[in-house]
């Protein structure tokens, strides 16, 4: 993998780099939030290691520029020493894909980045998906409703092609955290916020939504009055 490190403390960029390299991985590296905007924008990158704590720019803000300005949808891990769900939710609110809270065990660091890169390494069926409207092609990892372009993140784009996979049928928020993160998932909350934001890129511009809650159950994508087998 070639991975981004935006981390400004010398000591563990160093160590992060050393084991990641030690793996196999080409490793870039930054020490403050507008070098790392920087390389994230101009190279290509499997996956990125992005601090909170970032001087010139925090790693919420370049997060949010990386998506909303660049529109680079990158895998990012965040790396965050706020073990705090407010802190937490506001790294997926910017973009980010995952999080780990310091410390951490450096093997599961390397545990969720190939997960991550997994998921948009081109591994998916090439069949392009349709639920109503909405489509999804696998290969190129394009979405469009109504024929207007869809931005997701990473894990978006992986729930989204889990529930058209499954449509109409409900998917267990447990087959979907397993699905997304194995046996690690990062927290209750953390499914919830990913589904919210999809909810409101698929479903705000349009009459008729797609993606269903089913209580106590889970998750639905589905024409409104399409009746499930």
């Amino acid at each position: 993998m070639r991975l981004l490190i935006i981390e400004d403390n010398q000591d563990l960029c160093s160590e992060l780099a050393d084991f990641l390299e030690f793996q196999g991985d080409t490793i870039d590296a930054a020490a403050d939030g507008i070098t790392g905007l920087h390389l994230a924008v101009v190279n290509e990158y499997d996956a990125i290691i992005l601090d909170l704590t970032l001087p010139g720019m925090d790693g919420l803000e370049l997060c949010r520029r990386l998506r909303q300005d660049a529109g680079n949808w990158v895998p990012v891990l965040m790396l965050t020493a706020r073990d705090t769900l407010n802190d937490r939710l506001s790294g997926f609110e910017c973009g980010a894909d995952d999080y780990l809270v310091k410390p951490f065990s450096l093997k599961e660091l390397r545990y969720r980045l190939s997960a991550l890169t997994r998921r948009t390494a081109g591994l998916h069926q090439q069949t392009v998906l349709t639920v109503g409207d909405l489509v999804l092609a696998p290969e190129t990892r394009e979405v469009r409703r109504g024929g207007k372009p869809v931005e997701l993140t990473a894990i978006e784009f992986q729930i989204l092609e889990l529930l058209m996979r499954q449509s109409p049928r409900v998917v267990s928020r447990q087959h979907l955290e397993y699905s997304i993160w194995g046996d690690s998932p990062p927290d209750g909350e953390a499914l919830r916020v990913h589904i919210h934001h999809l909810r409101h890129a698929i479903d705000k511009s349009f009459s008729a939504p797609l993606l269903h809650t089913v209580r106590g159950v889970g998750y639905q994508l589905k024409l409104s009055d399409a009746i499930p087998p």
